[in-house]
């Protein structure tokens, strides 16, 4: 089995559990703990079957562990038909809709192989979504702790899968019972639960290493720059992670330059990079606003996100509502129906320079903005069975 020591990537000491690095915690600093990178010389690319379980020991496993699987990975990119030319890696196709079943695959897969039965996970949306499916699959019993701003479409894809869903007034509560619940119970925590949060289960972002990967098999060193919805910086860690190694092996020439992309309301990145040296970026704090993207957005910028900017000389953007939810509605009139979440890392690429290809990462799919979408949609229109009427609501319809 590969080596499993977890270490703080900013201060250098091996550390255990999912709550980061406590000295750097002291230090005013939250760190997410990291395993050591995957050593993928001698892998062949073109060969790479995609997925978190493509190429065995990328995500740390006991040799006699059996990886937990629904089809994960292996999405599709869609180029975008306009002068930009923008790539979107379209996660929605994953089984439950989003990115985090990938996450959720190696860390429902962790905790069966340590021996838990029950796993729990704090979540607005997708993560609760996808951990119920997971744990459903694993023959684990999931909890999901929740806000009372769940979408309905993400409360029934949990009850589906047969999980216990709880809501909480806020999300101060909600971790604070979750941590209670891991102390005390010794349930397996699926994401983060500490405030201000380090970031999510270290080896569930190995998972996340396979959005790289597929990347570079089908794109190879024309990429230029990968967009990345970003709040606590799971995802772009682990993409930040996975083109280390490809780099390393000798896989790829030069990782491409990663871009946070945030809701200008809660664009901590933004902030944190406009600041003059490293220690005033990582304690970047900022009140958090909610948005329509209400899945990113931050009131800190996560550690382990600054580190994949600064190691691949990238950069934040910030983009106003309207211009996202614009960017929703155009990516929805070419077929790809995205979360508002992914349309801030649309509306994002098209500000970068053309350097290679730019790629946005479509985290999940619009289903979960049901209510956004149907928000300004007039009535449900209902005719009798006649082609005239039919024609004459087609004349309303495109004189809108």
């Amino acid at each position: 089995m590969t080596d499993q020591t977890l270490r703080c990537p900013r201060c250098g000491r091996d550390g255990t559990g999912t709550a980061g690095c406590p000295a750097c915690r002291a230090d005013g600093v939250a760190v997410n703990l990291e395993l050591p990178l995957a050593d993928l010389r001698g892998r062949d690319l073109a060969s790479y079957p995609g997925g978190p379980w493509g190429w065995p020991g990328t995500v740390p496993l006991p040799p006699d562990a059996d990886p937990v699987a629904l089809g994960e990975g292996n999405t599709p990119n869609v180029r975008l038909e306009d002068p930009a030319g923008v790539w979107v890696k379209n996660e929605g196709a994953n089984p439950t809709h989003t990115h985090k079943d990938r996450y959720m695959a190696a860390a429902v897969a962790t905790a069966r192989a340590g021996g838990s039965t029950t796993v729990i996970a704090a979540s607005s949306g997708n993560a609760g979504a996808s951990a119920a499916a997971y744990a459903a699959r694993a023959g684990l019993r999931c909890i999901v702790v929740t806000t009372s701003s769940l979408p309905p479409v993400i409360h029934a894809q949990i009850l589906a899968a047969g999980a216990v869903v709880v809501g909480f007034p806020d999300s101060v509560a909600r971790n604070n019972v979750m941590r209670r619940a891991v102390d005390e119970l010794g349930w397996f925590p699926l994401t983060n639960y500490v405030e201000p949060g380090a970031g999510g289960h270290p080896h569930a972002v190995e998972g996340l290493k396979s959005v790289a990967y597929e990347l570079a098999r089908d794109l190879g060193d024309s990429l230029g720059a990968v967009v990345v919805p970003t709040s606590r910086a799971d995802l772009l860690a682990g993409i930040g992670r996975g083109f280390k190694e490809l780099v390393a092996a000798g896989l790829l020439r030069a990782a491409p330059r990663l871009v946070a992309a945030e809701p200008s309301a809660s664009a901590a990145y933004v902030r944190a990079l406009a600041k003059t040296g490293r220690p005033a970026q990582e304690r970047t704090e900022i009140p958090y606003v909610s948005t329509a993207a209400f899945s990113i957005g931050s009131d800190v910028a996560n550690w382990q996100g600054l580190q994949a900017l600064w190691d691949s000389g990238g950069s934040a953007v910030a983009v106003d509502e309207a211009d996202f939810l614009a960017e929703q509605r155009g990516a929805a009139a070419q077929g790809l129906f995205l979360e508002a979440s992914s349309a801030v890392a649309v509306a994002a690429a098209r500000r970068l320079p053309a350097d290679g290809a730019v790629v946005a990462i479509g985290t999940a799919s619009g289903v979960k903005d049901i209510d956004l979408v149907l928000r300004d949609a007039p009535p449900l229109p209902v005719i009798g069975e006649s082609l005239t009427q039919l024609r004459e609501l087609l004349q309303r319809v495109s004189g809108r």
